[in-house]
Order: C-alpha cells, then structure tokens, then sequence
C-alpha cells in the first residue's frame, strides 16, 4: 500500500472494524483496476502512434499523387474541349459569313 492508501484506510479503521476497512479499500483497487482495464484499450503505446503516423503519411501522399494524376487529366480535357469550342466556332463564322456573302452575290 502507498501512503495515501494507508491514511484513507486508517481513516475507514478508525470508523469501521479492520476487516470492513480493508474490504473498502479493495473494492477500491478492484474498482480502479478494473476502469484501466477497460480504459487502457483506448489509450496507443508509442508504437501504435508510430504506426499511425506512417500510415497517415502513405495515405497523404497517395492522395496527392491522385489529386495531380487527376488534375492532370482535367487540364488536357480542358484543352482539347477548347481547342473543339474554337475549331467549331471558325466553322460556324465561316459558314455564316459565306452564307451572308452568297446571299449578297445572289441579290446583285
């Protein structure tokens, strides 16, 4: 027993007979116990951390390699939907510009 577990059970001796004081003070331990058993899961060990750790930065850079692989792709859609917008955009002033000057032609 430490210190303070000897004070608390010179306190419950001096109230209740040595054997009820001894039982509280284990139900005590037995009750703490017992709570970092069930705490004790929840709480890493430095290795766990570690671990943590490591599989957060694969997962981080993963990502990034994703998130540029995929920037990547939308860039070049990008740019051939423009170079589509503009080739279709010649064809239709073109043709209206033919059109208006067949037209023109046509009422001489």
């Amino acid at each position: 027993m430490n210190s303070l577990e000897l004070r608390v059970y010179e306190i419950f001796k001096s109230k209740f007979s040595e054997q009820e004081a001894a039982a509280v003070i284990e139900y005590f331990e037995a009750k703490t116990e017992s709570k970092y058993e069930q705490k004790k899961d929840i709480f890493l060990a430095k290795a766990d951390k570690t671990d943590m750790i490591e599989k957060i930065e694969v997962t981080k850079s993963d990502l990034i390699e994703r998130i540029e692989t995929t920037k990547t792709a939308l860039i070049e859609r990008i740019e051939t939907t423009k170079t589509d917008i503009i080739k279709w955009m010649f064809a239709f002033w073109v043709g209206t510009i033919g059109i208006a000057i067949l037209f023109y032609l046509l009422k001489k």
